[in-house]
């Protein structure tokens, strides 16, 4: 395992230990924090998730030849996006129900899903050796990403997560840095592990770090967009990622 998957790593353990605390307190500030990473976080699904999804899906039409119809692939992240979508869609018909004890199942229903989430994401990092000036841009992407997802989590549990919920999640990273390192899939393995957690990534993202027209800030918005997507282009243009 190279430094860099350790450092970033680490660095995802702390988000989820710490989420709460990297926000800004100010509510215009916390608003703009949010708007600025919504838009690395869409510009990252555009120019990194997407691209990499298709780089895969030819990858995978070389390694099989049933794979006929160049969108496999893509099914499989619409299978992650759908399974992601269903859970969140009964934690939510239960929280409306207001039913306490069904709440609290569902809190721990919703919080290991994200528990499979992180592990699957931390061994994609480690699976496809996502390394140096690469690395830095994709922890800085989906770091923002579990900071919105954790504080999502905090506000709607927020006696529960810091008691448990915090930690699941910080296991799961722990799990994908296990199974990167003793687990090897297969070339479609691979790639279907990452087409499904790119399908929940796309969900969690709109879920999650696009703001609502009210509290968006356009303008530092367009900025993470401009500056996220122009710093990755570049280095793909120069550096062939």
């Amino acid at each position: 395992m190279s430094i860099d998957v350790i450092l970033m790593g680490l660095a995802f353990i702390t988000i989820h230990l710490l989420a709460n605390d990297l926000i800004p307190a100010g509510r215009d500030k916390r608003l703009k924090w949010f708007s600025f990473s919504g838009g690395l976080a869409v510009s990252y699904v555009f120019v990194y998730v997407l691209p990499t999804l298709h780089k895969e899906q030819i990858i995978a039409k070389k390694h099989g030849d049933f794979f006929t119809m160049e969108s496999e692939l893509y099914f499989v992240g619409l299978i992650g996006l759908l399974v992601f979508f269903a859970i969140q869609k009964v934690v939510r018909n239960a929280q409306n129900q207001n039913k306490e004890k069904k709440a609290v199942f569902l809190f721990w229903l919703q919080i290991l899903f994200f528990g499979l989430y992180n592990m699957l994401v931390a061994y994609t990092v480690i699976s496809h050796q996502v390394l140096g000036i690469q690395a830095v841009f994709y922890g800085l992407a989906v770091g923002l990403h579990f900071i919105a997802v954790a504080h999502d989590l905090w506000l709607e549990y927020e006696e529960i997560y810091n008691k448990y919920g915090r930690y699941v999640l910080a296991a799961g990273i722990v799990a994908g840095w296990f199974l990167g390192t003793a687990v090897s899939l297969p070339p479609l393995g691979e790639a279907a592990v990452f087409a499904f957690i790119s399908g929940a990534m796309i969900l969690n993202v709109i879920k999650y770090e696009l703001p609502p027209d009210e509290e968006a800030h356009l303008g530092v918005f367009t900025a993470g967009v401009v500056f996220y997507t122009t710093v990755t282009m570049s280095l793909k243009f120069f550096f062939q990622w």
